[in-house]
């Protein structure tokens, strides 16, 4: 039914972006075996396999965990990131960190624990079920 060929290869996974737009509210968490960019709104739980950007007018109510991110808005939640984690001058995150390595530039705001050298157990992207909740995704 399916050849080798169809089967997509770790590093084609790896490039999938998922974009949550500037004027985009979403209610509920992410899951994306790629990229998350998020330049509006989260209210959940967002995990990305890969990498998670945060614009400087985005915003997360809800816990991160990626293998690499950077963050120019604000998130009120805890990230575990299992590489490295950037946090802009824009960047405010209130939450505890759990990362191998962090950077913070001059400007930016952390209010929570930190646990830095952490070794990340892999980021598992959980099947959806019939029974869970809808998405919902405003605009404007």
């Amino acid at each position: 039914m399916f050849s080798k060929d169809d089967k997509k290869t770790k590093e084609e996974i790896s490039q999938i972006s998922n974009l949550i737009g500037q004027d985009t509210s979403l209610e509920g968490s992410i899951q994306s075996s790629g990229n998350i960019r998020v330049e509006g709104k989260i209210y959940g739980d967002a995990v990305a396999k890969a990498k998670f950007v945060m614009g400087s007018e985005a915003y997360v109510s809800g816990n991160v965990r990626a293998r690499t991110a950077e963050v120019a808005g604000k998130v009120k939640g805890n990230m575990e990131i299992s590489e490295i984690l950037i946090l802009k001058e824009t960047g405010v995150i209130e939450g505890d960190i759990l990362t191998n390595q962090l950077v913070v530039e001059p400007g930016a705001t952390f209010n929570g624990a930190c646990k830095m050298g952490h070794l990340a157990k892999e980021i598992t992207i959980e099947q959806p079920e019939s029974h869970q909740r809808q998405v919902k995704v405003k605009r404007g």
